[in-house]
């Protein structure tokens, strides 16, 4: 699975609300500049997230987004979850299922439990890494394994 804009740009969009919107709702267009992404395409994203319970807004002329819940409740695997189509690393990894129906290998398939287990592994480790332990990473570019405490 080849990760989109979609949950690229989506999690910088959550990001920037969990550093800014501490203070109270922060417009689309100030994540825009910070960030460099169109306001159309954060709109779109917002919609996705909003309607998952991630995001809630004001309206009005102070309005604008907010988290609807704590930065330590959300993990990069949510928000992949809700913005990509699929989730798998190949079709057939979609479900547990013992056959799978995707190509003419379907129930014959040897190296299909490779990709189940590659989209597990995957999703475990995006899955630990919560928006909280993002921004409080360090800012030199290093990142601390999955593994560690936030």
């Amino acid at each position: 699975m080849r990760l989109t804009t979609k949950s690229r740009y989506g999690t910088r969009m959550m990001l920037d609300l969990a550093i800014y919107a501490k203070d109270g709702p922060v417009p689309l267009s100030d994540i825009s500049r910070r960030q460099n992404i169109s306001v159309k395409y954060l709109e779109k994203l917002i919609r996705k997230l909003k309607s998952a319970g991630f995001v809630k807004s004001q309206r009005g002329p102070f309005g604008g987004h907010m988290l609807a819940r704590s930065p330590d409740e959300i993990t990069v695997g949510d928000l992949v979850r809700v913005l990509e189509d699929s989730t798998a690393i190949a079709d057939c990894a979609e479900s547990d299922d013992p056959v799978c129906g995707v190509c003419n290998r379907a129930g014959d398939c040897l190296s299909r439990w490779v990709w189940v287990a590659a989209s597990r592994a995957m999703f475990d480790t995006l899955d630990s890494i919560s928006l909280a332990r993002l921004v409080n990473s360090p800012k030199d570019g290093s990142f601390p394994g999955p593994s560690s405490a936030a």
